[in-house]
């Protein structure tokens, strides 16, 4: 017995004092300071300083590892190691000033180091009594959905532990109320009585676009099977004849669809188009379209607006603004069908893009990306991109124009197109020479051209095909009904509009 309590007394103590020693580490790497000593980002604290977990109404200061850490009993433990390897790793390899602060604070990216079940630990009350019947709507959406991929606490409040200048959390009744265009108000849309490029006006705003003669001829659609990074969808290769149009010059920049909001948003309210017109008045027997109602949150990311392309437009909203644009200039426009943009994105060339190159030299991914070094400036003048994107979309003149003297076709944002997506549609035209094909006749999603500022240089390719995924871009829009004019989980999809022609009248 005394044996036994020679060797046991000792143990007990030394596991006492381990487990002491164990705690007394997991309380000192657990505090703000020990965290700031790797995360030395200024960005990272001031941000936290001014959030809503800062000070509470509660008194509570949340602090990193209350929301970058599981709940204790919940996988604390593993994560809290697996983090602090990371971040040493981090810490000693890379340089924190090199860090984009902007970038890392995106949902996609705060979603992998914020976790959702410590959301809830502090948050067991989902409907407190002062909670707005919006915040019930969207609290109850979150309670039936909870275990969709990608639904996460800060869907809505991202700025909850990092205060973000301008972050608009709910319905955002002020969007579109400042504009960057020019204060001159148009009175009447733009005169065409010939097929040459023109600038558009908006009657009631003070925005214009420039609108490019696309001359008619034909090209051949569609990839051929040796073209790197090609799918199966981009083929067979057809020929095709397509008639002359006019294409905008850019993508629909937020200054143009803001001209549209702003004469059509609805809270119960429609356009007089008659008298916008004429440049304003009354009139008893008007053309009206209802616009889109407010958006949730922040439609621009925050990345600002101005010339930037409109993006988290449903197509919907596309389609809508066309009609709109049409009754207040008197024009005919509309989406491009496929065929009319890749014609036009092509601009008479026949190669992956309409500039010399070849993508697998361009692509910066995978193994070959590392083991070479090859010069991209000539995709980077054309192009924006995932590489020089900044992982956001720019403005226009960030790039140079195609051989039709359009911007931005490769790139930016992708751009809907009016055909239902069909991925053997190129097999299924009748065989010789098409002419003006519209695609299928019927359909679930439309077809989506043109890579973004997310995609590598093998998803910017001219015949590069995607589509419409509805439901998955309306995932984690807590509003019911959700909205039919804005996506909530789609930010790198925008739209540019054609005019049609008419070689007797000018245009129609």
């Amino acid at each position: 017995m005394r044996k036994a309590l020679k060797w046991f007394l000792p143990g007990l103590l030394a596991g006492l004092l381990l487990f002491w020693s164990f705690e007394k580490a997991l309380k000192i790497t657990s505090t703000n300071s020990f965290c700031m000593s790797c995360h030395i980002h200024p960005e990272a604290d001031n941000s936290w300083k001014r959030s809503v977990h800062y000070d509470t109404r509660s008194g509570f200061r949340a602090g990193c590892v209350d929301c970058h850490l599981p709940p204790k009993g919940q996988g604390y433990i593993p994560e809290k190691i697996k983090t602090g390897v990371r971040d040493l790793w981090g810490y000693l390899t890379k340089d924190s000033a090199s860090f984009d602060w902007v970038v890392k604070r995106r949902l996609e990216n705060a979603r992998l180091y914020t976790y959702e079940s410590s959301c809830i630990k502090c948050h067991e009350n989902l409907f407190p009594v002062t909670l707005s019947k919006e915040g019930a709507d969207a609290h109850l959406y979150y309670r039936q959905t909870k275990k969709t991929p990608d639904l996460h606490c800060i869907n809505c409040h991202l700025n909850a532990g990092h205060f973000i200048q301008g972050y608009t959390h709910g319905s955002n009744k002020t969007f579109g109320s400042v504009s960057s265009a020019p204060k001159v108000i148009f009175t009447e849309p733009a005169k065409v009585d010939r097929f040459e490029s023109f600038t558009e006006t908006i009657p009631g705003s003070s925005v214009s676009f420039k609108m490019i003669a696309i001359p008619g001829g034909r090209f051949m659609m569609g990839s051929p099977d040796s073209e790197p990074f090609r799918k199966s969808d981009e083929g067979p290769v057809r020929e095709v004849e397509i008639s002359p149009f006019f294409m905008a010059e850019i993508e629909v920049s937020w200054d143009e669809y803001l001209a549209f909001y702003a004469q059509t948003a609805a809270e119960g309210r429609s356009t007089d188009t008659e008298g916008l017109r004429a440049g304003g008045g009354d009139s008893e027997n008007v053309d009206a379209i209802t616009g889109a109602t407010p958006p949730y949150g922040q439609p621009d990311q925050g990345w600002g607006m101005g010339q930037r392309p409109a993006i988290s437009i449903s197509f919907h909203a596309a389609e809508t603004y066309c009609k709109w644009l049409s009754l207040v200039t008197g024009k005919t426009y509309r989406l491009p069908t496929e065929a009319e943009w890749e014609y036009a994105c092509r601009g008479g060339t026949t190669g992956p893009y309409f500039f010399e190159g070849n993508p697998l030299k361009f692509q910066k991914t995978g193994l070959r990306a590392r083991i070479s070094k090859n010069d991209t400036s000539v995709i980077n003048s054309y192009v924006i991109y995932r590489e020089n994107s900044n992982l956001r979309t720019q403005f226009p003149e960030r790039v140079k124009p195609n051989p039709f003297g359009l911007k931005n076709m490769l790139g930016n944002v992708a751009e809907f197109c009016s055909d239902w997506y069909q991925p053997d549609i190129l097999s299924k035209y009748p065989e010789g020479l098409l002419v003006n094909p519209k695609g299928p006749e019927e359909g679930s999603e439309h077809v989506v051209r043109g890579g973004s500022y997310l995609d590598p240089a093998g998803r910017v390719r001219s015949p590069a095909r995607d589509y419409t995924r509805t439901n998955e871009w309306l995932k984690t829009d807590p509003q019911m009904p959700k909205s039919i004019w804005w996506y909530s989980d789609c930010f790198y999809v925008g739209f540019r509009v054609v005019c049609e022609y008419d070689p007797k009248t000018g245009n129609r």
